[in-house]
């Protein structure tokens, strides 16, 4: 059996040292943070320790923070048109999704179909603020969702300037920051977001944890999408997670002091792998190449290569990849991104992701590039199972 190398670091991320210990410690705790009694004030500074440090990780006020069950909850929880400000206490009436964003985005949230336009991304997957700028007048109160950094190319969309746009339409901007945390800056003022989505297994806490960051308390959501209890400051009801959310608090605070060495560490990583990939096989083709990217994101095919056979091959040669493509019920279906890239079919049904993280070595990368020897040289050959 070969050694395992992990290269799909963009899906979860391994459990970090801290979160471990927190979440073991917050175990422990028998009361409900909602309870007046000491067991329950315990379990209270937990959860408001972790929901600050949270909060310093996006430049935030912990007041701001609300935590969910995962990303995609918090995006849905974004997508609504009920958010109001203490200026205008009207519905949002249009939502404006990127075409590469997440599919919990693409999905609309709780905005009705016919009031959900998808915009247009250039060559490289960013989005066309042209396209923006011609399109926000059809909306006087207008909501645009758009992503800090893909999950399949890891291209950085141009955030601050769309706010900018956004803001003078009236509108507010939420963005799906869940790949960037932790490996680029992520300032929730800087990038001039309204809201702000996170999830904690990709910084290297525990899933089934996410959050929703405002930028500022007037921000008021008029119809949560659970109610109940009153948890989370009304919009969000439901006992907390209070293992995973002190988890999430410890792994955001790890995140937040290491991660300008830990961006280094995985772009220095990344390129070395880049330029093996090309070494090895000249016509190599990486998405998204000439836009800034995460430092730790390659989505990558050669002609005639078959994604699902290829990630394979890589496993059985003790390296973990993902496919570019989306599956579902055991089917392969084209990347989305690529698509809206412009990017051929033929290409499209060939391209692996290899993301990296903090724990990434320097031998993980020579693995990848022996299996990918094997992988190139078979496709050059033409051998059956490799070839589309």
């Amino acid at each position: 059996m070969p050694e395992r190398s992990y290269f799909d670091w963009n899906a979860s991320a391994p459990l970090r040292e801290q979160a471990r210990r927190a979440f073991e410690e917050a175990l422990a705790l028998t009361g409900n943070p909602s309870s007046v009694h000491a067991e329950g004030r315990a379990a209270r500074a937990v959860v408001e320790k972790a929901r600050e440090q949270v909060a310093a990780l996006v430049g935030a006020r912990p007041g701001d923070v609300f935590f969910t069950s995962s990303g995609t909850e918090a995006n849905v929880l974004a997508l609504s048109p009920a958010w109001e400000s203490a200026a205008e206490k009207r519905p949002r009436d249009r939502l404006f999704i990127s075409a590469v964003e997440h599919a919990s985005v693409q999905a609309g949230g709780r905005f009705s179909n016919a009031l959900v336009e998808e915009l247009p991304v250039d060559a490289e997957g960013r989005l066309r603020l042209d396209v923006l700028q011609k399109t926000l007048p059809k909306s006087t109160r207008p909501l645009l969702s758009l992503m800090l950094a893909n999950n399949e190319t890891g291209v950085i969309q141009p955030v601050a300037e769309a706010a900018a746009l956004v803001h003078a339409a009236g509108g507010f901007l939420h963005v799906d920051a869940v790949q960037a945390v932790g490996r680029i800056a992520c300032d929730i003022n800087t990038l001039g977001a309204d809201f702000l989505t996170l999830s904690a297994h990709k910084i290297g806490a525990l899933k089934g944890v996410g959050a929703l960051v405002r930028a500022r308390e007037e921000l008021h959501l008029a119809d949560p999408l659970i109610r109940g209890g009153g948890q989370e400051r009304g919009l969000r009801a439901g006992t907390e997670n209070v293992a995973g959310i002190a988890a999430f608090g410890a792994a955001a605070a790890a995140a937040q002091a290491r991660r300008e060495a830990e961006t280094k560490h995985m772009l220095g990583l990344r390129n070395k792998l880049e330029a093996a990939l090309r070494a090895i096989a000249p016509d190599t083709v990486i998405f998204g190449e000439a836009a800034e990217r995460l430092p730790n994101t390659t989505l990558f095919t050669l002609p005639g290569m078959k994604a699902e056979t290829a990630v394979i091959a890589f496993d059985l040669e003790g390296i973990a990849v993902s496919s570019g493509a989306a599956c579902s019920s055991g089917k392969v279906r084209p990347s989305h991104v690529l698509a809206a890239m412009g990017v051929s079919p033929a290409l499209t049904r060939g391209a692996v992701r290899a993301s990296l993280g903090w724990e990434t070595a320097e031998i993980d990368v020579e693995r990848f590039q022996i299996a990918w020897r094997k992988l190139a040289s078979a496709l050059s050959k033409g051998q059956r199972g490799i070839a589309a």
